[in-house]
Formats: structure tokens, C-alpha cells, sequence
């Protein structure tokens, strides 16, 4: 496995054997975990804010829902974030948790006062629930992740929710990860359900548009 000079990532590994896919990606999440906390406030401040823009940029050239998530914890990006995409005019549905073994439900962000605590750490949208198939009419989708490779493969939280979702999710719709400066490198581990990523969103480099083959 392979990242750029200055990229979060492990060392690389023996090749005498076969690797163990599982126990790749727990290194993956703990490093990255690690640097997204060492990172300076005010540095994910702004990246937050350029974030923002290279989303609007995106949000304004597809018709429809947008389905978004709201940062928590050290996740790049910021709830504000989410309200200029509201702002902005678009509809915004966000994730609701519906059971640990159950695909991601949907609901309509109606602004910062109706969302409420969820599992997780999350904030989820208090109103009604409008079913996991609600991310299928999304010509966009704006993924958490902890990191991505430029084959498109998506490194996440290790919960599998995505993992369930995503296949309610049309092939031609643009699956977009929103990641922290350092965060796309050159290979991830990957397993075949790894749903691939058609772009990242960096503060840095805006939109970066992945894909490729293995």
C-alpha cells in the first residue's frame, strides 16, 4: 500500500504474504483518527469554509435532493456547511440511524433547530422519516469518510451503514467523499462490496475527480 509524502498512512507492509484486509483498514482509522485530532482548530475552521464552496459549486450543477451528513467529532466540514447548502435553496436530506443491521432512512434538514441527538454522536433531522429508498432520488451524495484512494475505493467508520445504503443508489449518481487535506492517497485496502467513489471534496484541491483501474 502506498500514499503520498506527507499522506496519513501506514508503513508499508511484507508482501510474503497474504494481507489481512480487516486489519488494514483498523490501521488506516486509527492513524487517521489520530491526525484529524492533532489537527489546529482554526485550520479545520477554515477548511471547513473552503469545504463549503467546492460543495455549492457541485450542489449548483445537479437537479434535485442532496443528501448530506453533519460533520461530528474532528470530520471535516462543519453544520454550517450543511445550512449554506439549505440556504442556498437546495432540498437537504440527511442519514437517520434505523437499526445497527438496517440501511441508512432519510429526512428533510429544515435547519439547525429541528436536528436532535442520534446514535453515535450524530445529529439527526427531528422530522418524518421517508424511507432508505429516499437517497435513490439524490443526483448527489455527499459521503463521510476517513479517507479515499484515487481508484475511488472509500475508507468509513467501520459501522457498514453506508455499506447497506449505498446500494439503493444508482451507478450514474455522483457519490462524492468530503475528506481533510492529506486524506486521498494512492491505495486503500478494499473488499469486493467496497462501493467505488466518483470524486473527493479537499480544502485544498476542491473537487477531485477519482477512478481507475486496480
Amino acid at each position: 500500500m502506498t500514499a503520498r509524502a506527507g499522506d496519513v498512512g501506514p508503513s508499508t507492509t511484507s508482501t510474503d504474504r497474504p494481507p489481512d484486509v480487516a486489519a488494514e483498514k483498523a490501521l488506516w482509522r486509527r492513524r487517521i483518527r489520530t491526525a484529524r485530532r492533532e489537527r489546529d482548530p482554526e485550520v479545520c475552521a477554515r477548511d471547513a469554509v473552503a469545504i463549503t464552496v467546492a460543495v455549492l459549486g457541485l450542489a449548483a450543477e445537479v437537479d434535485g435532493p442532496i443528501c448530506a451528513h453533519v460533520p461530528v467529532g474532528v470530520e471535516p466540514w462543519s453544520a454550517a456547511g450543511v445550512e449554506a447548502l439549505r440556504a442556498a435553496g437546495h432540498e437537504v436530506l440527511l442519514p437517520v440511524v434505523a437499526g445497527r443491521d438496517a440501511p441508512l432512512d432519510w429526512a428533510r434538514y429544515t435547519g439547525p433547530d429541528a436536528l436532535v441527538a442520534g446514535p453515535f454522536g450524530l445529529r439527526e433531522p427531528s422530522g418524518p422519516r421517508l424511507g432508505p429508498e429516499a437517497v435513490g432520488r439524490a443526483p448527489l451524495v455527499l459521503l463521510p469518510a476517513l479517507a479515499a484512494d484515487r481508484r475511488g475505493v472509500r475508507l468509513g467508520q467501520g459501522g457498514g451503514f453506508y455499506d447497506r445504503t449505498l446500494p439503493l443508489v444508482d451507478a450514474a449518481v455522483a457519490l462524492v467523499v468530503v475528506l481533510g487535506d492529506g486524506e486521498l492517497v494512492d491505495a486503500l485496502p478494499a473488499e469486493p462490496h467496497d462501493r467505488r467513489v466518483g470524486a473527493a471534496i479537499l480544502p485544498a484541491e476542491g473537487v477531485m475527480m477519482l477512478g481507475g483501474t486496480d
